[in-house]
């Protein structure tokens, strides 16, 4: 369960950041941008490949480390394509979208993830 929280930090991150965005609107350096989510992609892509054959299994923590792999190669194309959207437009709005979305798809896995726990510690207290 204290999973589901260490995934709902992000969530925290981007709302401390979308109030930075909101007081000084300046988007972020594209180019950077989309190279550091092409990096981080590839690692992201094989972590999720790496623990895909595991992610059926009924475990919180198999859950936890399969969503937060999935999610954040999710969130790294978009990051990639915030860049690009950005070099195009010069606005701070495809960051602020992006981040948003990010933060939504953090929180429902932190909720699949606390479902998980609960399952396994309801099964765990009907144990003899």
């Amino acid at each position: 369960m204290v999973l589901a929280g260490m995934l709902l930090i992000p969530a925290l991150a981007l709302l401390w950041t979308l109030w930075q965005k909101f007081n000084t609107p300046i988007p972020p350096a594209p180019i950077p941008l989309s190279l550091a989510g092409l990096g981080a992609l590839g690692v992201n892509l094989f972590c999720a490949f790496t623990l895909a054959r595991y992610r059926a299994h009924s475990g919180s923590l198999t859950k936890a480390a399969f969503l937060s792999a999935r999610n954040d190669a999710f969130a790294n194309i978009a990051i990639i394509a915030a860049g690009f959207a950005t070099a195009y437009t010069l606005s701070v709005w495809p960051d602020v979208i992006v981040g948003l979305a990010i933060g939504v798809m953090n929180a429902d896995a932190a909720r699949e993830v606390w479902t998980a726990a609960r399952k396994e510690h309801g099964a765990a207290q009907a144990e003899p």
